[in-house]
């Protein structure tokens, strides 16, 4: 040991009186606790030299347990070396170091939030269920609510359709490059624009994606946008004050938020014990509760407050807006037309159980494996879909008014929540993103879809991957995580609905909602509904598993079985490879009786598809070269198709979809829908990002980086230059059939009114003697 006095900690005024760091002692056995003092003190004044609460600038959990093991390290070890170790104070000397300061806290902030949520008088959670019951705080509660049972659109939508065209007329005219005074409104194409699933990948991507349509001039002529999951989120933040419609406004707002994982404590704290954020975010779970104390409150719904705290609240935290936390809002931003019609989506997973059993089988309340296998057999997804103006489900034939979703219907009619009459207000926005975003609501089978691109490589993913496929049918029926639940709206309502419509959902008083990316990753089906009349479809696809599942073709047992004309069966496959047998089954497929048989060919069909990918994979440099050939079915940047409205009624006829090569194409008399498809893959121009390696664009990653915002948007701007000039004729060439398409008929209507005027022995001008004319 040195036989010189070492130094122990010391305080060194500056010249302003302040404090300087604290220099570090020497050890000896003299100052073992001198040693353990200086650590601490060094902990204490860090601690005090920054906001325990750091709003922009906080540690992201994806470093801190590396930076916490290095301290706890580093604090132990200069215990060890003090030589003088007291192992009575080992426990707290090693929490001391393990655990960050703002840990020791938490149990006051806890205890706070607990006293908040009481219902005390005077209590955060009493002033908002006051509030709840305030007319002019929640008009919709004064409002009684039915439900509307009709296939057709709503007329508030009905309304928007018509105020939209005038206003695309004149962007498609800009768009163009065409006189707006030679543009007539019937000849404007509807466009409709979807973003996938994929959690904040989606949500980045396909801002950037929509960024660069928006520049291009393409967003200002669309009438739809649809999403799934973190394209859900993208909606709710464009139709909100914090993206206020512009999508540039939207990446400084993600550069801004997303910054900080969702559920790091402090932050998320923060939040909650923080005005005016805390009676922001927990106004609609205390009206969920106190409004609906039947209802499941779980793992969804704190979820969906933990990304309201992200996504809904600005820089800074102060300027919180109460109007964006309802849907019904943003009627406001679409009531004259001047923006895109949001439609959110979310799927009802039902299984079905057997009522046939055995009396063996109820005698010991366990169905047999032939009964189960029917059972899932039997299972299927119904899609709901949300919008400003209603709350729908297309099998069910029904809907309810957005305002009113939360309430408690029984026999299409809804009731009020107590004796006084009042009714509660409508479901907020964060219990809502929880539910569109719940991809950890996922069936095993999807958690393995989203994994899969990230494992493939590893030694014996090959013999794994053969397996999980062989079971994939039950693996899709298993849900780890419950989902979240709201009021049925159809709740008994037999005899009133079609038939198709299971007996279960009549006597059920919840509905459990969840991601619509476990049915499919695009948000095709609401916009396929009659009355929509969707001419293009613009499809931004950021799913994590676009080379192995073609979210398109899973559409196509919807088509088929509702009958709809126009559609490309088929879009994306089958493979020029084909045989004519595949294609007169893909002909049975066109006319399957129910949406289970439909639905279930499709996943044969798929399945196909499947062994297809996966030789190709063996041919490694085949694969590579399969872009140049868009009829092989490989993805390219930007991929068009046109289905057909011409009717197939025998098994010689081709259903097969025909990427676009020529504008004459999209032209034919018999050409249906015009399908332009974005997958989001990496791009030479665009070095070192590649939604597949890069670890932060994994669809359970919620930290991204200013930078990763940047290389993220930058990818997507560069895919879609690459579609630019394509979707602009794509466009163009639709809208010059729909306007030959009106000439057309004008004429033919012109010589029809001719004709009957010769048979009526009408064929003078006006004003020549002829009292009665007919035009």
């Amino acid at each position: 040991m040195s036989s010189s006095m070492l130094r122990c900690a010391s305080r060194t005024p500056s010249r302003g009186g302040s404090i300087h760091t604290l220099q570090p002692p020497q050890l000896n056995s003299t100052c073992t606790i001198r040693a353990r003092l200086w650590q601490r003190q060094r902990q204490q004044q860090a601690a005090k030299s920054r906001p325990l609460f750091t709003r922009t600038k906080s540690k992201a959990p994806r470093s801190m347990m590396s930076t916490l093991s290095r301290s706890a390290l580093i604090g132990v070890t200069s215990v060890v070396i003090a030589g003088n170790l007291q192992w009575s104070s080992v426990p707290q000397t090693i929490v001391d170091f393990v655990m960050p300061e703002w840990a020791k806290l938490l149990p006051d902030y806890i205890t706070k939030l607990q006293k908040e949520l009481s219902m005390a008088p005077g209590s955060l959670a009493d002033e908002i269920w006051q509030e709840a019951h305030d007319p002019y705080i929640n008009p919709e509660i004064e409002y009684p609510a039915s439900v509307r049972v009709s296939s057709e659109l709503c007329e508030e939508e009905k309304e928007f359709l018509a105020r939209r065209k005038k206003v695309t007329t004149t962007a498609l005219a800009k768009y163009l490059g065409l006189p707006e005074e030679e543009v007539h409104p019937d000849d404007v194409p509807t466009i409709a624009m979807v973003g996938s699933g994929g959690g904040l990948r989606a949500l980045v991507a396909g801002t950037g994606s929509m960024l660069a349509a928006s520049e291009d001039g393409l967003f200002d002529c669309v009438t739809y946008t649809a999403g799934v999951s973190g394209s859900c989120w993208l909606q709710a933040l464009y139709n909100s004050s914090l993206g206020g419609r512009r999508m540039d406004k939207m990446v400084d707002h993600l550069k801004a938020r997303i910054g900080v994982h969702i559920a790091y404590p402090p932050v998320a704290l923060a939040a909650l014990n923080s005005a005016p954020t805390n009676k922001f975010l927990l106004s609609g779970f205390v009206e969920k509760l106190k409004g609906d104390p039947n209802s499941d409150f779980g793992l969804v719904d704190v979820y969906g407050l933990l990304l309201a705290a992200r996504l809904l609240v600005p820089k800074g935290e102060i300027g919180v807006d109460d109007r964006d936390l309802k849907i019904s809002n943003q009627r406001d931003y679409i009531k004259h037309g001047e923006n895109p019609m949001p439609i959110y989506t979310a799927v009802r997973h039902e299984i079905p159980v057997i009522e046939e059993e055995s009396a063996e089988e109820k005698a010991r309340d366990s169905p047999s494996e032939e009964t189960k296998v029917k059972a899932k057999k039997e299972a299927w997804f119904q899609w709901f879909e949300i919008s400003p103006f209603e709350l729908f489900c297309e099998e069910f034939g029904a809907g309810i008014p957005t305002w009113s979703i939360g309430r408690k219907f029984e026999e299409g009619k809804d009731l009020p929540h107590d004796q006084d009459g009042s009714r509660v207000p409508e479901l907020r926005l964060p219990l809502l993103l929880g539910v569109f975003g719940s991809a950890f609501c996922a069936t095993l089978s999807h958690y393995y879809k989203e994994v899969r691109p990230l494992v493939k490589g590893l030694t014996g993913f090959g013999g794994v991957d053969e397996m999980i496929e062989g079971r994939d049918d039950d693996l899709s029926k298993v849900h780890p995580i419950l989902p979240a639940s709201i009021p049925n709206f159809a709740y008994k309502m037999e005899g009133k609905l079609p038939e198709t419509v299971p007996e279960g959902v009549y006597k059920s008083s919840h509905l459990q909602l969840m991601d619509a990316g476990m049915s499919n990753n695009l948000p095709i089906y609401p916009l396929l509904r009659p009355g929509r009349d969707v001419d293009v479809l613009i499809a931004f696809d950021a799913s994590a598993d676009i080379k192995t599942e073609n979210w398109l073709s899973v559409a196509d047992g919807y088509a088929r079985q509702r009958g709809i004309k126009g559609w490309p069966l088929g879009a994306g496959w089958p493979r020029q490879s084909d045989t004519a047998e595949k294609t007169a089954g893909q002909l049975d497929e066109a006319q399957a009786a129910t949406a289970e048989e439909a639905e279930s060919k499709v996943e044969d069909a798929k399945a196909e598809q499947k062994e297809h990918l996966k030789d190709l994979e063996k041919n490694g440099a085949n694969a590579s070269n399969s872009n140049d050939d868009e009829d092989s079915g490989d993805l390219g940047y930007c991929t068009i198709w046109v289905g057909t409205t011409e009717e197939r009624s025998s098994a010689t006829d081709d259903v097969r979809s025909k990427t676009v090569k020529e504008d004459w194409q999209l032209m034919q008399p018999d050409a249906g829908i015009a399908v332009i498809y974005f997958p989001f893959l990496s791009n030479p121009k665009i070095p070192g990002v590649d939604p597949v390696t890069s670890d932060y664009m994994s669809t359970w990653n919620f930290v991204y980086t200013p930078e990763d915002i940047d290389n993220v948007v930058a990818l997507a701007r560069a895919n879609f230059e690459e579609g630019r000039e394509r979707t602009r004729r794509c466009v163009r060439a639709v809208y010059e059939r729909k306007k030959r398409r009106r000439e057309e008929r004008e004429s033919a209507e012109r010589e029809q009114r001719w004709r009957r005027k010769v048979r009526l022995g009408i064929v003078g001008k006006k004003g020549e003697g002829d009292h009665f004319h007919l035009t």
